[in-house]
C-alpha cells in the first residue's frame, strides 16, 4: 500500500497521519472517488476527478485543485507495474468540532494506493429491506458517510450475496452499496436514472455511451424479474448477476456477455475516455 498525504508521501501508509479532529474522522464529512489502476495508470481518471469536484461542492467543501490530486496520485503511483489496482482519493472537510459544524481547517486530501484482485465473472445480490433517499441532502454525492452501505452489505453477505441492491422511497430500482445495475427485459437494457437517488456512476455512464441502453424508473420488482442483469462499477466492470435473492439467472445472459465484451475492448483502447 502507498499513500500521499496534503502534498506528501507517508513513510508509514498504516501509520497515524490524520488529526483524531479531523471532520471525516468524526463525522463523515468528506467525499472520495475509487479509481481502478490498470499497470500503474488510472482509468478514467479525468471522469473520476469531475465527479469528485461535483461531490465536493453539493458537500459545501471546496473542491481541490484537480493538478494537486493528478500530482499525488502520480506520487503514489511512481513504479507501480501492478496489473491490477485500486486508487482512493479522499477530500475531507479538515479539523473541526466534534459536532455536526465546521470548523473551517484546512482540508485534508488523502491519495492511497493497494493492489487488488480481479473479481469473479458472476455474483449474487440481496434485495435489502432498506431504502435510499431519492430526496435527501446527499443523494448522488460520493460522500464518505458509508455506514448505511456497511450495514447493507453485511446483510447481503450473510444470505449469501456480494452486493445488496436498494429501492428508492417509492419503490423504484437505485443501485446497490458501490455500484449501478442493469438488466434486461425482452431484450432491452435499461438502468434507472439519476433522478432515482443513484450514485451517477463513471461506469454507468461509459457502458450506456458504449452499449447504448435505457435509463428508466421502474418497480424495483421489475428487475428483478428481469431475464438478465448486472452491476457495473470501478473494480467489478461489467459483472453479470447469478442470483438475485431465490431466484437465479443466466450469468451472464446474451445482452451481458456482450456489454462485457465491448466493455473489455473499449477499456484496451483508452486509459482515459
Amino acid at each position: 500500500m502507498r499513500a500521499w498525504m496534503n502534498g506528501d508521501l507517508l513513510a508509514d501508509p498504516t501509520g497515524a497521519a490524520l488529526g483524531v479532529t479531523d471532520h471525516g474522522f468524526t463525522v463523515g464529512d468528506g467525499v472520495f472517488e475509487s479509481v481502478k489502476t490498470l499497470g500503474g495508470r488510472p482509468f478514467a481518471l479525468t471522469r473520476h476527478l469531475d465527479r469528485l469536484e461535483r461531490s465536493a461542492t453539493g458537500l459545501g467543501l471546496d473542491a481541490p485543485d484537480p493538478d494537486v490530486v493528478r500530482r499525488g496520485v502520480e506520487a503514489v503511483l511512481e513504479g507501480v507495474t501492478d496489473p491490477l489496482g485500486r486508487l482512493r482519493i479522499t477530500c475531507t472537510a479538515g479539523p473541526g468540532p466534534m459536532g455536526s459544524g465546521r470548523g473551517g481547517g484546512t482540508p485534508t486530501l488523502v491519495v492511497a494506493w493497494s493492489a487488488i484482485d480481479p473479481t469473479g465473472e458472476s455474483t449474487a445480490v440481496v434485495t435489502v429491506p432498506w431504502t435510499r433517499n431519492e430526496r435527501g441532502a446527499t443523494a448522488g454525492l460520493k460522500t464518505t458517510s458509508y455506514a448505511e452501505n456497511v450495514i447493507a452489505l453485511a446483510h447481503a453477505q450473510e444470505r449469501g450475496g456480494s452486493e445488496a441492491v436498494f429501492a428508492n422511497t417509492v419503490g423504484d430500482l437505485c443501485e446497490g452499496t458501490g455500484s449501478n445495475v442493469f438488466y434486461v427485459v425482452d431484450g432491452e437494457l435499461r438502468t434507472p436514472t439519476l433522478a432515482s437517488g443513484c450514485l451517477a456512476g463513471v461506469t454507468r455512464a461509459l457502458v450506456l455511451e458504449w452499449c447504448g441502453g435505457r435509463e428508466v424508473d421502474e418497480p424495483l420488482e421489475v428487475a428483478r424479474q428481469a431475464d438478465e442483469a448486472f452491476l457495473v462499477s470501478t473494480t467489478r466492470d461489467v459483472q453479470a448477476i447469478s442470483r438475485w435473492d431465490d431466484r437465479e439467472l443466466p450469468a451472464p445472459g446474451p445482452v451481458t456477455a456482450e456489454c462485457a465484451a465491448t466493455w473489455r475492448r473499449r477499456e484496451a483502447e483508452q486509459i482515459d475516455p
